[in-house]
């Protein structure tokens, strides 16, 4: 199947705006994420990457251990073109259809698909705590105006990690300050992410 042919989970923007638009990172996000997994529903991903009207759900991986984050490097081979070459500190993707898990959507569904995206991304040699931090939502960009953000922290036990694709490159952890060196080559979300990144990590980086 065709990656545009493939059903992704998502919701019509009027659901996120009435829970409460905004921009940036959003620190409540019991607020929105159960509201927004009530209504969402599955779509054919290449009519929703061009419909603003539609906001397609992305779990954001952000991972940690020993008070530094891990980064990448997206390379051309990247499934996202228009993130390419850029660095990156957040691993995920789409929920789609073959993470259904019940008879309807739930957060099974959802979190069938957060492991799913980060274990074909990458190897991890060791457990972590995960939980979920935050939504982000950047209308400012066309890949932000069709993609909402649900910002995931995961604490490994270990730094031994390895890239699962070809377009995960350069994989390193750095500490907080080595990121905001390399801000402006970060993609949108990760910049937002990197900003944010102490009320993100909450006591795991101090």
């Amino acid at each position: 199947m065709h990656k545009m042919d493939e059903r992704i989970l998502g919701v019509d923007r009027v659901v996120f705006e009435a829970c409460g638009a905004f921009e940036g990172l959003c620190f409540e996000p019991a607020r929105y994420f159960p509201a927004l997994l009530e209504r969402a529903y599955f779509r054919r991903r290449g009519d929703a990457e061009e419909d603003p009207s539609f906001k397609q759900i992305i779990p954001y991986a952000l991972l940690s251990h020993g008070g530094r984050v891990l980064h990448y490097v997206r390379g051309a081979s990247s499934g996202e073109q228009r993130l390419a070459a850029k660095g990156s500190i957040g691993i995920g993707g789409h929920v789609n259809l073959s993470d259904f898990a019940s008879e309807r959507i739930d957060e099974t569904t959802y979190h069938n698909g957060v492991k799913r995206e980060v274990a074909e991304e990458l190897v991890l040699a060791g457990g972590y705590r995960e939980s979920i931090r935050a939504i982000l939502n950047d209308d400012s960009t066309p890949v932000g105006q069709v993609h909402l953000g649900v910002v995931h922290w995961f604490e490994l036990e270990s730094d031994l990690v390895r890239a699962n694709e070809s377009e995960i490159t350069l994989l390193e952890f750095l500490t907080p300050e080595e990121l905001r060196a390399r801000r402006d080559r970060l993609e949108t979300w990760s910049q937002i992410c990197c900003d944010g990144l102490a009320r993100l990590a909450g006591s795991a980086l101090s």
